[in-house]
């Protein structure tokens, strides 16, 4: 794309959206595109996600462990890339970033497609790839999440965000099921669902290049220079609100946010199901976090830090309800409430960093917030296969879960002194 003089237009040029429904961000052209165009290619990444775990599955012989590697592989560059993605987003125009992102993930999930269609594929190359795709997800989480407060400013991002995870969790209700199907119908080869999934991204990529750039709200790039990290890392120390919301994405994120593995282990190795099962637990907990992400979409201010804390608690709980479930039914019907949970928190957390940040380094501080909320994953998935895999399937719940309470508790401690040490 090159540069045009609307590149310069105030963002006030971009048409009222007031109001207090649940879909009022969708007023906003730009947002309205980049919602459905995400539907589309949310629900294909989540068809690949099943698929490159039902695929691990079938190559590893059900290994827990491999299967915590591979999701520990995909996550594990946002550890060292996740911040310099946020250095990008306050740097660059993010619209432009995202196209390459985006080109980049469509072309891995090609490549992986066409070594399983043709019977090439090794684990080693699934491995190669998670690590691939992770990299470039690395960089575009960040620009994506500042990216959403450009198009609809301050005002409606607490909806935007909630409508985000919405739509990302209407995708998880869809993409499991999908992808269960289709796998099953194509006797057990999961390469239609990361074809299907490359086919999928030329929708964002058609969304973002049909945006008009004179609406954006775009906040003033920040010039190369040196100590622009840290600089993202002293902003975030000097505000403890911030700081108790980053080390609650990251104990959950390590512990609690591990269901990717655990619900495929409880499929395969408690209950004995095929992938079609599989896909239908996958969908119920997505029934529940498009609830909860439903629900956040009705906020329109900061979320409150004892919100925060309350509903980390809650969604341990359930966690661990979840690994003591007494048979299939049980388990899917309490996958629901931990859904929900787990997206009130997720939803809540996302919009009281970005509410609490100026936007100058917004970018760097939404990296280190995903670097926490998803750095930890590295750490958590393999530790919580290889409890799923000597202790048994439910124990990767109920510790997990366990961790999360202790956390969300601690952090309870901490702001009550904060609130005596005010008062004094």
């Amino acid at each position: 794309m090159t540069s045009t003089a609307a590149d310069t237009t105030p963002a006030a040029t971009a048409p009222p959206a007031g109001g207090r429904g649940p879909f009022r961000s969708l007023r906003v052209h730009n947002f309205r595109l980049y919602a459905s165009a995400n539907l589309v290619s949310l629900t294909g990444t989540w068809m690949q996600r099943i698929g490159q775990d039902w695929l691990v599955l079938q190559l590893s012989g059900d290994n827990g462990v491999a299967l915590g590697l591979t999701t520990a592989l995909q996550f594990g560059p946002t550890l060292v890339l996740g911040m310099y993605g946020g250095v990008l987003a306050d740097r660059y125009d993010k619209r432009r970033v995202l196209v390459v992102t985006q080109a980049l993930m469509g072309l891995l999930a090609v490549v992986l497609g066409v070594l399983v269609a043709t019977g090439t594929v090794a684990i080693w190359h699934v491995f190669v790839l998670a690590a691939a795709l992770g990299s470039v997800s690395a960089i575009d989480a960040p620009v994506r999440q500042a990216f959403v407060s450009e198009m609809v400013g301050g005002d409606l991002l607490p909806n935007a965000v909630g409508l985000n995870s919405t739509i990302f969790n209407g995708a998880r209700l869809v993409g499991p099921s999908l992808a269960g199907l289709l796998i099953g119908a194509s006797g057990g080869d999961t390469a239609p669902a990361f074809l299907v999934n490359a086919a999928s991204f030329a929708f964002t990529i058609g969304a973002l290049l049909l945006m008009r750039p004179g609406e954006l709200d775009r906040s003033p790039p920040v010039a190369r220079g040196r100590g622009q990290l840290r600089a993202g890392l002293a902003y975030t120390w000097a505000h403890p609100d911030l700081v108790l919301a980053m080390v609650l994405a990251f104990v959950i994120g390590t512990f609690g946010f591990n269901y990717q593995v655990t619900i495929a282990l409880m499929a395969r190795e408690v209950f004995d199901l095929g992938a079609e099962a599989f896909g239908l637990l996958s969908t119920t907990f997505a029934i529940g976090s498009l609830t909860g992400a439903f629900l956040s979409t009705r906020r329109s201010t900061r979320p409150s830090q004892r919100f925060l804390v309350g509903s980390a608690v809650v969604f341990g709980l359930l966690t661990v309800a979840c690994g003591l479930a007494p048979g299939y039914t049980a388990f899917a019907v309490l996958l629901v409430p931990a859904g929900a949970s787990a997206l009130l928190f997720s939803v809540a957390n996302n919009s009281f960093v970005q509410l609490g940040t100026d936007p100058q380094v917004r970018g760097r501080v939404m990296a280190l917030y995903f670097t926490c909320f998803m750095g930890g994953t590295p750490l958590g998935a393999p530790l919580i296969g290889w409890v799923s895999e000597h202790l048994g399937a439910p124990w990767g719940f109920v510790l997990g879960g366990l961790v999360v309470v202790l956390a969300g508790v601690a952090a309870g401690l901490v702001l009550a002194r904060r609130r005596r040490t005010a008062r004094a």
